[in-house]
């Protein structure tokens, strides 16, 4: 979702090979120097199965739904604030692009298919003595994430994840973007640890310049199971407001990970 619609509304398992174990029989002769011969060399193993490639209806089946979580609310169908296209995502250094796509929920590349969630979680209900101010903080003090799917031919998926990692270490020092023809400025990129359960992933924060001179956190997870890679693009209500940090959910990433096998 874009960040500047969000400061609107509040101020692997990879496969196995297995090896084929060969015993060689005792003899004499001719036998026995056959089966000499076998001794030392490595066992042939058979070459890992090419991950398949989710169709548009797989990828919906394999998409969070609302049973998948305790809390917050799943919507399966976005407003048009948040369901941006690709051609609607431009930046001033086209090295910066992977992350202002995935920023946006737009998939990487060139996907076979793909598919798109929000989560929205529950605020926490202030106390009735709480300021007016401070309830307010507390009601918007609660995470939105835009989920995308989308799965790859050949090595797509694996380039996709590439991508965004050279373009996070590329563009450390910031980058300037605009979506649907609105501006947005990004002082600082940095990269942390992508949660378990994938192939392989990359976890990235970007610091976003809000209104009245707050820097905000915005935070992207990329996490790639085989051919598909998921897109996590989170951002908190309040931390728009006051700058202050927070995580993407955890309990909603492992959810929709589980879900791809």
């Amino acid at each position: 979702m874009r960040t500047s619609s969000v400061r609107r509304t509040a101020l692997a398992a990879s496969a196995a090979a297995l090896a084929l174990l060969v015993t060689a029989c005792g003899g004499s002769g001719d036998d026995q120097d056959k089966a000499d011969e076998g001794k030392g060399k490595a066992a042939p193993t058979a070459p890992a199965a090419p991950a398949k490639t989710l169709t548009a209806a797989e990828l919906e089946k394999a998409a969070l739904a609302q049973s998948d979580v305790k809390g917050g609310k799943v919507a399966t169908k976005l407003p048009a604030t948040d369901d941006i296209a690709e051609d609607q995502v431009t930046t001033e250094d086209a090295a910066c692009l992977p992350l202002a796509h995935a920023q946006n929920g737009v998939a990487q590349g060139e996907p076979a298919a793909s598919v798109k969630r929000t989560f929205t979680g529950d605020p926490v209900k202030p106390s009735a003595d709480t300021k007016p101010e401070d309830a307010l903080l507390a009601a918007l003090d609660t995470e939105k994430v835009l989920i995308n799917l989308a799965s790859y031919e050949g090595d797509g998926a694996e380039q996709a994840v590439k991508g965004v990692v050279a373009a996070a270490e590329k563009c450390a020092g910031g980058f300037k973007v605009t979506a649907v023809g609105e501006p947005m400025d990004v002082v600082k990129v940095a990269t942390g640890d992508a949660p378990e359960g994938g192939d392989e992933g990359v976890a990235v924060t970007l610091t976003v310049a809000a209104d009245e001179g707050v820097k905000a956190p915005a935070k992207i997870v990329l996490v790639r199971k085989g051919s598909t890679v998921v897109t996590f693009s989170a951002v908190n209500l309040a931390a728009m407001a006051t700058g202050k940090d927070f995580e993407v959910p955890a309990d909603v990433v492992a959810a929709q990970v589980a879900k791809l096998g």
